[in-house]
């Protein structure tokens, strides 16, 4: 979504590179010595009424790993509930994944990865309620942009310590290079790899890079996160057969680029592996009999290409954006649930986005309206009420209903609105809105809009009770440091069988019934340690291996390569002006097939890791 809202308002055999970041501001991503060897810390995530998704990521040099787990109903783990061991290799970047069964529903519990000893920090976590059910409350975040700004979203969703879960609607992470636009860019908050990312090597190490960011990881693991990927997994505006991103004649194959971020998704992502062999991410989540949250891929799975301002196109009755398989497994999903609630996770706006009758964004659902009009008539034909959209993707705010395409919509009585939707801001993106728009100027325009903010930053509180959902929007005083302040901006709901939005009478209250947060682990004393490898991609490699490391201070850092003989092959020298992560690429061209050893000394500490060249 790059473009949303504009019309509204070396010479030798073998060489190593540092990236430009070396001698920039730096990275805020931080490598603690005191996670060692689980670095990036926990997760969970996709929780059913016996069982959750847990997730780590061993940081090692050995060709394959086995970790112990357990999870427990407390932290010094005395009644552990279930337990196992799970291996792990490069085949899935060390990843570790686990569907821990025999839970009990509605129920907190902690968990724990061991590695010789050493335990990773405890994540804390929550199965899904069963049967009757009067209360759930979720933070909704989307648009996690690193390089611009900092995720003060995700550390007050634990400050407040009071949602049952994290609903992530995409754009988790973000493809871009530094040289991409984005106008709240922050140049000293600059990603790894330094570059546009295409390759599964690439979609990796920025997997890697930014769950080492401290408030990405504290939200990971105090909460269970159900998650869906938006475009900026693989690239902007992206469709099942390409993406405005994605040039084939410089960036290679659009489909192998594609199946390297999903491969990329399904090991760094906390999520179940439903659809093994062909990588889809819709699914249900039963929350008792209270609510169903239904997310769908409106991305990738069955999308066709964006359209023009060609009515002819957008108006294809056979056009469609979830794909045909897809759409009729959401009716299916809608007529078969008897949740007094249908919660859809969605990535880009369902209701109408029009001024003087021009769509203003034929990425979203107006550039696929016969589609979206069949969902609605299932509704109406099939009397399913209560059915609130969730989404994400375009940086801001709003409240909105949905006109039934049948129906004469009267915006001061909701009549003719078929369902409602509550669009989250971003976490740090920008909205390309650069001035301040009043609050009533595009209600005023657009009627079934009910509220809209187009530049605050933060996330939505969702509470929902079988009385009603209401939506506040949380938002953050600032993204450019972590000293932050938040607020409520606004406070809307939906009543039970209204199928219309209103105005609530007051902001949530505080909820007090979420046991004390996992301990947030933090090293004090400096690190004995220089330099951690974090990876080097790909390993076996034909031509180039990249290699991600994180130094603990500035200082030089010597690159040695040797083969099997010991005899040296290539030597570099390079100066770190800032601890951080880095990344260096090593070119194997011209290299005979073999096992090397890179050696990487610096701060009088030697690493270790073996080469194989192909």
């Amino acid at each position: 979504m790059k473009n949303t809202l504009a019309l509204f308002v070396c010479a030798t055999a073998i060489c190593f590179s540092v990236s430009a970041q070396d001698y920039k501001n730096g990275s805020r991503a931080d490598v603690d010595d005191a996670l060692a060897p689980f670095y990036h810390g926990v997760a969970s995530g996709d929780p059913l009424t016996d069982r959750v998704i847990l997730w780590t990521r061993i940081t090692t040099a050995n060709p394959s790993e086995t970790v112990s787990w357990q999870i427990a109903t407390d932290t010094a783990f005395t009644n552990i509930v279930n337990s196992g061991t799970v291996a792990t290799d490069s085949s899935r970047d060390y990843t570790i994944k686990v569907d821990a069964t025999g839970l009990q529903p509605g129920t907190w519990y902690y968990y724990r990865f061991t590695h010789n000893g050493k335990h990773s920090i405890t994540g804390r976590t929550r199965t899904m309620p069963a049967g009757n059910t009067t209360n759930v409350r979720m933070a909704v975040v989307a648009c996690s942009n690193y390089q611009s700004g900092y995720f003060n979203a995700y550390r007050d969703i634990v400050n407040r310590n009071d949602v049952d879960m994290v609903i992530h609607l995409g754009d988790y992470f973000y493809e871009y290079g530094p040289d991409d636009f984005d106008p709240g860019m922050d140049s000293s908050r600059l990603q790894e790899p330094y570059k546009e990312i295409t390759t599964l090597e690439d979609y990796r190490m920025r997997h890697s890079f930014y769950k080492l960011d401290p408030d990405l990881r504290v939200v990971h693991q105090q909460y269970p996160m159900i998650a869906v990927w938006d475009d900026h997994e693989s690239a902007n505006d992206a469709w099942s057969g390409g993406a405005e991103n994605h040039q084939p004649a410089n960036e290679g194959n659009w489909q192998d680029r594609l199946s390297y971020s999903k491969q990329s998704y399904f090991e760094w992502m906390p999520i179940r592996d439903v659809h093994q062999s062909i990588d889809y991410i819709n699914r249900t989540i039963p929350i008792g009999n209270l609510a169903d949250l239904i997310m769908i891929d409106t991305r990738i799975q069955g999308r066709e290409q964006q359209a023009g301002t060609s009515g002819s196109v957008v108006n294809d009755t056979n056009r469609t954006i979830l794909g045909h398989t897809q759409l009729q497994w959401f009716k299916q999903q809608l007529s078969q649930s008897t949740a007094k609630w249908r919660l859809i996770g969605n990535q880009v706006m369902f209701a109408p986005l029009k001024l003087f009758g021009q769509a203003l964004n034929q990425d979203q659902w107006d550039g696929y309206p016969a589609e979206r009009d069949k969902i609605l008539r299932h509704l109406s034909d099939n009397g399913i009420k209560n059915n609130v959209f969730l989404t994400g993707d375009i940086h801001t705010s709003w409240a909105n209903d949905i006109p039934h395409p049948d129906s004469v919509y009267n915006s001061s009585t909701g009549k003719g609105s078929a369902a409602v939707e509550f669009v989250c801001t971003s976490v740090t993106s920008g909205s390309f809105i650069t001035f301040n728009v009043p609050g009533n100027v595009i209600p005023s325009l657009i009627s079934h809009v009910k509220y809209a903010d187009l530049s605050k930053r933060g996330y939505l509180l969702f509470d929902v009770t079988p009385q009603r959902v209401q939506g506040d929007w949380i938002y953050m005083s600032t993204v450019a440091n972590r000293n932050f302040t938040s607020s409520t901006g606004a406070s809307w709901c939906s009543v039970d069988g209204s199928n219309r939005i209103t105005a609530c009478n007051s902001p949530l209250a505080p909820r007090g019934t979420n046991p004390p947060i996992a301990p947030i682990v933090s090293s004090i004393a400096m690190p004995t340690q220089q330099v951690v490898v974090m990876g080097c991609y790909p390993n076996p490699a034909q031509d180039e291996v990249s290699v991600q490391y994180y130094l603990y201070r500035p200082g030089n850092v010597r690159f040695t390569l040797t083969d099997a003989g010991g005899r040296t092959v290539h030597e570099v020298n390079r100066y770190a002006s800032h601890a951080g992560i880095f990344q260096s690429e090593l070119n194997l061209q011209q290299l005979q097939p073999g096992a090397y050893l890179l050696h990487i000394l610096s701060g009088g500490q030697s690493v270790v890791r073996t080469i194989i060249k192909r």
